[in-house]
């Protein structure tokens, strides 16, 4: 099995989690929207390092910080908005370097709103390109 395959299988796995922690979550309990926080951060990793490891199966290399990756994953078409998925590494360095209430609130209600959904489309792309 490839790399980016076992990746895929892991991402697919996380998103799982992190759909499964925005039903769970209450915005009044910060344990539960703290274990939300890091699910979005281990499943935003995993989605980053799944397309590099998709790119390097196809012979591309030296692609190793988040934001180069988005942007060739953006040329590529796998992903669709670019600008989102920006936001998104944004929130993700944000989480892991400060702590707010006020930030973990936003962060949650992009993650529900916005954030599952272009994971899922980034995970129909990928499954595209495998079956293909």
């Amino acid at each position: 099995m490839s790399n980016h395959r076992t990746k895929f299988d892991n991402l697919k796995n996380a998103l799982g989690k992190l759909k499964e922690g925005v039903l769970k979550l209450d915005n009044s309990n910060d344990l539960l929207r703290d274990g939300l926080i890091q699910r979005f951060e281990f499943t935003f990793e995993l989605a980053w390092k799944t397309l590099q490891a998709c790119f390097e199966d196809e012979g591309l290399t030296g692609l190793n910080s988040p934001k180069t990756v988005l942007r060739e994953a953006f040329s590529a078409g796998l992903i669709k908005d670019d600008e989102l998925w920006l936001e998104m590494l944004n929130d993700r360095n944000s989480t892991a370097h400060i702590y707010s209430e006020k930030l973990a609130i936003e962060i949650c209600d992009h993650i529900q709103n916005k954030y599952i959904l272009a994971l899922e489309q980034l995970i129909a792309e990928i499954n595209n390109r495998i079956t293909e």
